[in-house]
């Protein structure tokens, strides 16, 4: 699947749904914060540019319950499209003759 999202976009996209997890955990900043051991100038900067460093990023994700997401990230699939057209070919193999 291609995304037509830019890094900026998809960055502030996650910052917005980690900003309404910790609303809906009812949790302050200043509470996530010391819950994860991330700087509370760095959650703020975060949730409001979308920029952070990827461990601070697991560490909040951690404190919110959301650390299963990134276990998938780079994980090798069975779906990968083929490389070219013969390798496609050669993994379906025809189910009729020609005469």
């Amino acid at each position: 699947m291609v995304s037509i999202k830019s890094p900026f976009e998809m960055a502030s996209e996650i910052a917005n749904r980690a900003q309404e997890k910790r609303l809906k955990l009812n949790l302050s900043q200043q509470t996530l914060s010391e819950k994860s051991g991330v700087s509370y100038g760095t959650l703020k900067k975060f949730e409001q540019k979308g920029q952070i460093s990827l461990e601070s990023l697991l560490m909040i994700a951690l404190a919110l319950g959301e650390m299963d997401a990134f276990e998938h990230l780079f994980a090798q699939t069975d779906d990968k499209l083929p490389a070219s057209l013969d390798e496609f070919l050669d993994d379906h193999p025809r189910k009729r003759g020609r005469k």
